[in-house]
């Protein structure tokens, strides 16, 4: 496993939690790390097995992380995905990225949570509700006109 880079040579924040993780500040059950990124456990999993992958720079969302480390974040992610089912005899994983709102940690990073059949978590944890047609075709025009290329 790589060791960490020291925090001066990174874009970090002293006072963030997962910064102090990466400088080896904070001490954490690490069952990942390139150059990259870091993954270990969360502390309050949904399951055990719940993996937070972390950019081992500091950018707060998904939003902020440069176009450079988007791909090679989400290969990481994916083997992780991969590892967490194998290791964990899990039927398959539920991946997630919060982007400020619920973000208990302001550090960009992708939840790895183990899944089974029955595991008693629910959709997207929170309920779920339909369009009115009229608003969906006015979601769509207004997000379709920002995303053509």
């Amino acid at each position: 496993m790589a060791k960490p880079r020291p925090p001066e040579t990174l874009n970090s924040n002293a006072s963030c939690l997962f910064c102090q993780i990466v400088a080896g500040e904070v001490a954490a059950k690490v069952v990942f790390e390139d150059a990259i990124s870091l993954a270990f456990l969360d502390i309050r999993p949904l399951f055990a097995g719940h993996c937070l992958l972390i950019s081992k720079e500091h950018f707060q969302t998904l939003g902020d992380l440069p176009d450079s480390l988007v791909g090679p974040l989400f290969i990481n992610a994916q083997l992780l995905a991969r590892t967490v089912q194998e290791v964990m005899k899990a039927e398959g994983t539920f991946v997630a990225i919060n982007n400020t709102i619920s973000q208990s940690v302001p550090h960009f990073h992708i939840h790895i949570v183990p899944r089974r059949k029955g595991d008693g978590l629910r959709g997207f944890f929170w309920p779920r509700q339909k369009y009115e047609d009229v608003e969906m075709d006015a979601v769509h025009q207004a997000l379709l006109s920002r995303t053509k290329t």
